[in-house]
Order: C-alpha cells, then sequence, then structure tokens
C-alpha cells in the first residue's frame, strides 16, 4: 500500500513537471543566453537570442531568426518558411507586441535617429531597422544574414538596442524609396524580441 502512494505520487510529479514545461515553451517566443568564452586569456561575452516567428495577416509564414552579439557586432540569421516564391523584406519594428492579426501591432519601422526609409547603409538614410529584401525559392523558403555594429542586445542604448522590437516579415520586396516604409506589402510573419 505504501508503495501504491508512493508510485502514484511519482506520477503526479512527473506529470506535473511535464505539463509545466510545455506552458513555458509556449509562452516565451526569445531568450537572451550569456556566454563567457575564454580565448588567449581574454574573456568575451556572447549574447544570442532566438525569435520564433508566426503568421500574420492569414499567410502560413514562419521562422526563426538566431541573433547573437560578440565584440560589438551583431549577427542577424533569420530562415523563414511558408512564403510565396520572389523577394520579400524584413524589418525591425518598432514594439514586440505581435498580438494583433495583421501584425500593425508593432507599430512602424524601428526609426530612433529619424531618418528617412532607405536600403541599409545608403548614404541618403536608412532606419535601424532596415534590414532589407531576401530571396524565396520554389519551395517557400528563404534565408536572410546579415553582420553590423549599429545594434546590440540589451546594452539599454536606444539607438542600438534591439530589445523590445519586433522581426516583421512582408508580403512584397521593400523598394527602399517609397516613404515611410518601402512599399513592402502585408506584415505576413511576426515574432517578438522580449527584454
Amino acid at each position: 500500500m505504501k508503495n501504491i502512494a508512493i508510485s502514484a505520487l511519482m506520477v503526479l510529479a512527473l506529470v506535473s513537471c511535464k505539463n509545466d514545461k510545455k506552458e513555458s515553451t509556449e509562452v516565451k517566443t526569445a531568450e537572451t543566453t550569456d556566454v563567457v568564452v575564454k580565448d588567449d586569456m581574454k574573456v568575451a561575452s556572447i549574447k544570442k537570442l532566438t525569435i520564433s516567428l508566426e503568421p500574420k495577416s492569414g499567410s502560413k509564414a514562419t521562422g526563426t531568426v538566431n541573433v547573437s552579439e560578440k565584440n560589438g557586432n551583431v549577427v542577424f540569421e533569420a530562415k523563414i518558411s511558408g512564403l510565396d516564391p520572389g523577394m520579400h523584406a524584413i524589418h525591425f519594428h518598432e514594439k514586440a507586441d505581435c498580438s494583433s492579426d495583421d501584425g500593425k501591432s508593432t507599430g512602424g519601422h524601428w526609426n530612433p535617429t529619424f531618418e528617412n526609409h532607405g536600403k541599409w547603409g545608403a548614404e541618403t538614410g536608412y532606419h535601424k531597422g532596415d534590414i532589407g529584401n531576401f530571396k524565396v525559392g520554389a519551395d517557400g523558403t528563404g534565408t536572410i544574414t546579415m553582420i553590423t555594429d549599429e545594434w546590440c542586445i540589451g546594452c539599454g542604448d536606444d539607438k542600438k538596442d534591439i530589445l523590445g522590437k519586433a522581426v516583421i516579415v512582408h508580403q512584397g520586396e521593400d523598394d527602399f524609396t517609397s516613404q515611410p516604409s518601402g512599399a513592402a506589402g502585408s506584415r505576413v510573419s511576426c515574432g517578438g524580441v522580449l527584454k
């Protein structure tokens, strides 16, 4: 009788732990991790962030964005599937709020320096959120990689810090000239960069 009671308690504990893990992974869309690496007696901090993209505007577009920062450089790598073949725009938007069905709860492009919209690195100006375009193949999948020292992860600098922003994938291509957002069409996928 005592063994049956102990076994029942163990089963309840396992089920409870399993349910707790399920809830936490469904709620959490982004996570930062600090890793310390020793290299030639120097200690470097590497910050990592993973953002899950969810469909918006009736699309099937999902994906994952991995962002890492080391020695002042940020590497942005996105892989998105469920898109129409062709060119698509991807940007950082002002707020990490993907609650609306059309993705508009994220606000406009992240533009802390109040520049005109444009192609990243253009002399005529660009938003800090103007990542650019990427090509999607016949299988509906596309990738984009970018490296910059103009962003940071959790540094607290309002003009560089991507925490609290959202990644938005658009239905179409950014023309880099139309103001304020490049006429890239509907917001078809969204992921919030949590604080």
